[in-house]
């Protein structure tokens, strides 16, 4: 039997058929009539199987009955599971509050918003995510408080128009398909040969081919892009028609942007002005142009800024909801209640981080969710109150979360901790209750595309059961029936259906075509009656949501808390400005490091140094060197490129299924052993600082241990990796 489904290895959602013989999955292939992969998959799609009947995975529920980390489990019946969980929610909630448990997930899979709805349907306030405040969320958010929804890239999604020039901000789209952006159709719209502009520390291969490659300093983002503003209203490049139509606030930014020269972003960026001029000049002269932008902007404290910031430069050229450039999307579906209503005032009050960081956790969010580090404090000091467990599905918050160190001993202060997984991860093997989850092959859900306007809605549908193992919808729809809740008890089908009404269809017509589609139409501002979903029906470079909530209206810049210009006393110690986040082809986050065959394609984590700079130290590429920041050190395989000589760039989430648990080499290379979740945070969202930070780096000892001569041969993988 043949099924149509939409792959979840990453959050793309690229269209396959999905080959069942006697139960089992045997065969995965691009489905061609798919809107968003037209046909193509990518390596993790097609390590899907591997992945799904790895030996590793685990299969029943299990409860810890060792000490936390001695890794000794015993199997368990799913009903003595939900109950245990029952049992700890509701002791927890009798003894401290309903907010005394967070409720934590990865990041934007099928899950993601039942995993919110659960949280507010037992009556915490308090979920999160490692994204909200630093992957994706700020672009949301500023997105819509300038433009009133989402801004997305239109790589020729009517097949009629291409966009001339791409400034990719921040981002590798040729190696990376976030919600519904697939690489196959970012690859499609550069074979048009536009111009190309790349904002990226790093030389990926978008940057070598680039028209203009800017090569910044990491956590600058906002200087380059206030420099960008500065020539176009200097040189009177942008669009004055649309400007003095559609937005609001125009004079107030120029007035912000007058001492913002490119020779000012020059000593800030460390990019030449002329390089920046140019820049300016071919985005703005090139029509019709589009914006891309990346997660690299979510990494330190000026997200919000750096977002606004950019966010900006679409409405000044005019490119907005046009053929070829950045557009608003359809919304073909309804949106999935979160049951944030069922929340009193008094508890959304008490959501961590809602006095401070307003924007993120207040009561009037556009995204409401608690704040990661105000949480791990509470855990520490019991102040506001005392959080006391965990339920975590599909967060290895030990590679995902800054500062592993703090994390890891913060979390062993825990009551209790479930967590859902695939695999014993690092984060697993803290649990107290272990719950075996499904693979995307082995579960029912409705993908969106938001980053293709929302203009599909793809059936991912269920094709074989393995194991034990469960969707966590299931899991929360179970755990809230046996509490006898009030809300959350909804079937799942009864939800999809529910979202699927404006379609027509129900979910079981949406497996049988696969996917919905409505046509992306354009200028809809001008036709729609009200112009932009924004308080005064335009873009606004003065956003009155930020001034209704205390912040700066306009776009600006701040120095990253640690720098070489803000903690020149470190320079001497660490005098190299460390970078990460970068996308890699073959894993996803911390995911798949154990699948064979995509880690014979990527074996080791590599750290990217300037030519210049390893000659200077020594260092060949394949050689193993340390990276150390103030917080730690790991290590990681040198690859040498052209960035600058001052600029490493550390690949991230590493650790080493083949290694002994309960750590499985954590410690070895992971990134976030290096980076830094102390205060000051961005003080709109509450991001702390991932990237931009110091750092130094020598190469490994000839006599010193690394992961690859740690290797056992019966690791499970292949003994050359």
């Amino acid at each position: 039997m043949i099924y149509k489904s939409a792959c979840r290895m990453c959050h793309g959602g690229c269209g396959v058929l999905v080959h069942v013989e006697n139960g089992k999955v045997v065969k995965l292939d691009g489905d061609s009539q798919s809107p968003i992969s037209r046909g193509k998959i990518c390596p993790k799609c097609l390590g899907s199987i591997e992945h799904m009947y790895h030996p590793k995975r685990i299969l029943h529920p299990m409860k810890r009955i060792g000490d936390r980390g001695s890794g000794k489990w015993e199997k368990i019946s799913w009903d003595e599971a939900c109950a245990i969980l029952v049992d700890k929610i509701q002791t927890l909630q009798s003894k401290y509050g309903a907010e005394t448990i967070a409720v934590g997930q990865g990041t934007g899979r099928y899950h993601f918003q039942h995993t919110i709805r659960f949280a507010h349907a037992i009556g915490t306030p308090n979920w999160f995510e490692p994204g909200t405040a630093q992957c994706f969320i700020p672009r949301i958010i500023t997105s819509v408080l300038t433009y009133g929804d989402l801004l997305v890239t239109d790589y020729g999604y009517t097949g009629n128009q291409y966009p001339a020039c791409l400034l990719v901000w921040g981002k590798n789209p040729g190696i990376s398909g976030p919600d519904g952006e697939s690489q196959f159709r970012v690859k499609s719209a550069l074979r048009t040969s536009p111009k190309i502009i790349v904002v990226d520390p790093r030389e990926t291969d978008l940057a070598k081919s680039a028209d203009v490659w800017l090569p910044i300093r990491p956590g600058t983002d906002a200087a380059l892009a206030l420099a960008f503003i500065h020539v176009m209203i200097d040189e009177n490049l942008y669009d004055k028609p649309f400007v003095e139509t559609w937005t609001t606030g125009f004079e107030a930014l120029k007035e912000r942007v007058r001492e913002a020269t490119p020779e000012w972003a020059q000593e800030i960026t460390w990019v030449s002005a002329d390089k920046i001029r140019d820049a300016a000049r071919l985005y703005a002269t090139t029509k019709p142009g589009a914006m891309t932008w990346g997660n690299a902007l979510e990494h330190n404290p000026n997200a919000f800024q750096n977002s606004r910031a950019i966010a900006c430069l679409p409405a000044l050229t005019g490119n907005v909801d046009v053929p070829g450039g950045n557009i608003l999307g359809e919304h073909v579906v309804g949106e999935l209640d979160w049951l944030l209503d069922s929340l009193s005032d008094d508890a959304k009050s008490k959501r961590l981080g809602a006095d401070t960081y307003r924007m993120l956790c207040g009561p009037l969010s556009l995204f409401p969710s608690a704040h990661i580090p105000t949480i791990l404090e509470a855990v520490n000091t019991e102040k506001p109150y005392p959080v006391k467990a965990f339920l975590l599905f599909g967060n290895n918050g030990l590679l995902s979360i800054a500062d592993t160190h703090y994390t890891y001993e913060t979390m062993m202060k825990l009551d209790f901790i479930s967590v859902m997984e695939f695999y014993m991860t690092p984060t697993a093997e803290l649990a107290d209750l272990i719950l075996p989850g499904a693979t995307w092959l082995e579960a029912n859900e409705i993908m969106t595309a938001p980053l293709v306007a929302n203009n599909y809605v793809l059936a991912q549908q269920k094709t074989v059961d393995v194991g034990e193992c469960k969707q966590p919808e299931d899991v929360y729809i179970e755990i809230a029936r046996r509490m006898n809740l009030s809300v959350g008890t909804e079937s799942l089908k009864t939800l999809l259906d529910k979202q699927l009404e404006p379609t027509g269809l129900t979910f079981d017509q949406l497996c049988e075509k696969g996917y919905v589609y409505k046509p992306v139409s354009y200028r809809k501002h001008e036709t729609n009656g009200y112009g932009f979903l924004t308080a005064s029906g335009k873009i606004e470079f003065v956003s009155s949501y930020a001034e209704t909530l205390g912040y700066d209206s306009l776009p600006s810049f701040s120095e990253p808390p640690e720098s070489p210009y803000s903690k020149t006393d470190l320079v001497s110690e660490y005098p190299y400005v460390l970078s990460t986040g970068g996308r890699m082809q073959h894993f996803f986050n911390s995911e798949f490091r154990g699948i064979q065959s995509l880690r014979k394609k990527h074996p080791w984590p590599l750290v990217e140094i300037n030519y210049s700079t390893a000659e200077k130290l020594g260092i060949t590429p394949g050689d193993w060197v340390w990276i150390e920041t103030k917080r730690g050190k790991i290590k990681q395989k040198a690859k040498l490129t052209n960035q600058h000589p001052q600029i490493v760039h550390v690949s991230y989430g590493w650790w080493y299924p083949e290694m002994p648990g309960p750590d499985y080499g954590l410690w070895e290379s992971n990134a976030n052993v290096l980076t830094n979740q102390a205060p000051p945070y961005c003080p709109a969202i509450g991001t702390y600082q991932l990237s931009a930070l110091l750092c130094n780096i020598y190469k490994v000892g000839e006599d010193e241990k690394t992961p690859e001569n740690l290797m056992k041969k019966d690791s499970g993988l292949l003994c050359t990796l």
